[in-house]
């Protein structure tokens, strides 16, 4: 057998050598322009995209044969790895076929934006760092911005795999359960695949967070810069924070203010504070009136839009977004409060561990947009019930979840597609009536690992 994939190897490193050298020779006779003559545009593709997916899957399996060849898959992890390559090529494959969306539109839009020194667009409702990033390469074109934010977001999905893998296992669960779980979830995602399909920030942010767990007890600076540049991509995970206080680790929180007044730093002295006063104001246009989408699963769309059939008043609209709001939220923070069923007692870390867990939920309900992309934050929250859920009522919700979160295709149609959020709440009603449960999931046997410790 090893013979064999050996000279498979073989002929994979000879092949792709024949087409380097091959791109090699055409470029350096003709230049870049002389590739058209061996490339064919097809109807409604993007070639770079398309050749760029073929490449990768082509790179994937010649990893495949070295792993092998090099005995690094073993009974141990050989779940883990065709996990990953399932789930990769997959979504490789996927993402070939695409068309714009807006998200990569506005990111494009406000690096040109901000390398020309002009106002950031009203559309850009993000912290300036991303758009200071994607300046630099504004002289490769729109096209060129959304080829490289289109590669960072594959790698940033391999990222994610291997994450999530790794903070099942955090949260014990064994290797092996922890590889089926994240391939499945992971292989039919709708939040996933939007994300990826609109060339959204939302993996980079979570994998900065999943980083920023893991490496609390072992690299804590590492840890507070993490969750600092998942700051500076998007508002909401400040409000994660709330759990490392928790854990009343001065140095910590000393690492995170100094990350985050670097990273800042960072911008203002490339840009000067104008890129954080009219990110301000952008922000501040979210919480006025506005027209609003049914594919939009905050309260203040919910809300906005059933009570726009009765011609309720714009005051009385408010009213109830913040009322709901404030109570969801509320109730999330004060279940990371008391929660302690998520992860051992006793153990360094314990308490932001539990904690962050409902926080992550606060971070998404508290905000003024929910997209459907916005899942992907509720992905540990949703799973980690898995640990939980016990009763056949309990199964059947989390099954509802699941169906209304990760599973459900986007649509438009009043009232329906908020089941999305009706979805969102379940999970929190599932924490909130499991929390103080051991772990005695009738599946507990099959996920849990070795206790820590």
């Amino acid at each position: 057998m090893t013979r064999v994939i050996r000279s498979v190897f073989l002929v994979w490193v000879t092949t792709t050598a024949l087409i380097a050298a091959q791109c090699i020779w055409i470029t350096v006779r003709n230049g870049l322009d002389g590739l058209k003559a061996f490339v064919q545009d097809s109807p409604l593709t993007y070639t770079p995209f398309a050749l760029a997916a073929a490449g990768l899957v082509w790179l994937l399996a010649g990893i495949f044969l070295w792993l092998i060849q090099t005995r690094r898959i073993t009974k141990t992890n050989q779940l883990s790895w065709a996990g990953f390559f399932i789930v990769a090529v997959s979504y490789l494959n996927i993402l070939r076929e695409r068309v714009r969306y807006g998200d990569i539109g506005y990111y494009t839009e406000a690096a040109f934006k901000i390398f020309n020194h002009q106002p950031l667009p009203d559309t850009y409702i993000y912290p300036p760092l991303w758009a200071v990033l994607l300046s630099f390469l504004t002289p490769l074109g729109e096209d060129g911005i959304l080829f490289v934010c289109w590669l960072l977001n594959i790698f940033s999905l391999f990222a994610f795999y291997y994450l999530l893998h790794r903070i099942l296992e955090h949260y014990q669960f064994n290797t092996n359960a922890a590889a089926i779980i994240t391939a499945l979830f992971l292989l039919v995602n709708m939040p996933l695949m939007r994300t990826l399909l609109y060339v959204q920030v939302n993996l980079h942010v979570i994998n900065f967070i999943f980083l920023s767990i893991l490496l609390y007890k072992d690299r804590p600076f590492l840890s507070a810069f993490f969750l600092a540049l998942a700051v500076h991509f998007k508002t909401s995970p400040a409000l994660l924070v709330l759990a490392f206080l928790l854990e009343f680790n001065w140095k910590w929180l000393a690492y995170f203010a100094v990350s985050m007044f670097a990273i800042a730093l960072f911008t203002v002295a490339i840009y000067g504070l104008d890129p954080y006063y009219q990110f301000i104001a952008n922000a501040a246009l979210l919480n006025g009136p506005r027209e609003f989408s049914m594919r939009d699963s905050s309260f203040d769309s919910a809300i906005s839009v059933t009570l726009s059939y009765f011609r309720a008043s714009d005051g009385l609209i408010r009213i109830l977004v913040y009322i709901a709001k404030g109570i969801t939220t509320l109730a999330a923070i004060l279940l990371g409060l008391r929660t302690t069923g998520l992860y051992p007692k006793g153990v360094e870390g314990s308490r932001l561990y539990n904690s962050i867990i409902p926080f992550l939920f606060a971070m998404v309900i508290a905000s003024p947009l929910i997209w459907e992309h916005h899942g992907v934050f509720l992905a540990l929250p949703f799973l980690l019930l898995l640990k939980k859920v016990e009763s056949h009522a309990e199964w059947i919700w989390f099954g509802a979840a699941y169906l209304f979160v990760f599973l459900m295709p986007t649509f438009d149609f009043f009232p329906w597609s908020y089941t999305k959020l009706f979805g969102i709440l379940i999970i929190l009603g599932l924490l909130w009536v499991t929390d103080k449960k051991e772990n005695n999931s009738v599946m507990s046997t099959f996920w849990m690992g070795a206790p820590i410790g």
